[in-house]
């Protein structure tokens, strides 16, 4: 008895026949997460780095909702895609001399920021507007 089995796969070898029988896939599969016969399913969803993120109404708004009191400036709407959204942020916040991030296909800048912000974004060639209140 020297030889030991790691594995289904290594008794199905020995014995020359398939233990497990092959199932069928239904369309209960697409929201598997994971399954004791194939283990871990990844669905491999396709990331579009090109793709146009905003509606293009650039709406710029104050909110200090979920963050601690902390106010914050959101610019929505942008028609730009992941990579020039990252590029336009890198360029406001150093005009702005503020901190900042892209959260959620928008924009989040430090403070109340929206009188510069909307000189900077008309300079830019966006028609930006005032939302909230």
């Amino acid at each position: 008895m020297g030889n030991k089995l790691n594995s289904f796969a290594d008794l199905a070898a020995l014995t020359g026949r398939d233990l497990l029988p092959e199932q069928e896939t239904s369309s209960d599969d697409e929201n598997l997460v994971y399954s004791t016969d194939r283990g871990r399913i990844s669905n491999k969803k396709s990331t579009d780095a090109n793709k146009v993120l905003g509606d293009g109404n650039v709406r710029v708004s104050r909110t200090s909702k979920g963050r601690g009191g902390k106010t914050v400036t959101l610019v929505t709407g942008l028609p730009l895609n992941q990579t020039e959204l990252t590029a336009l942020l890198k360029k406001l916040k150093k005009q702005l001399g503020c901190g900042g991030a892209v959260k959620n296909d928008q924009l989040e800048f430090q403070g109340d920021r929206r009188d510069a912000l909307l000189k900077h974004l008309s300079s830019a060639g966006y028609e930006a507007k005032l939302s909230g209140g």
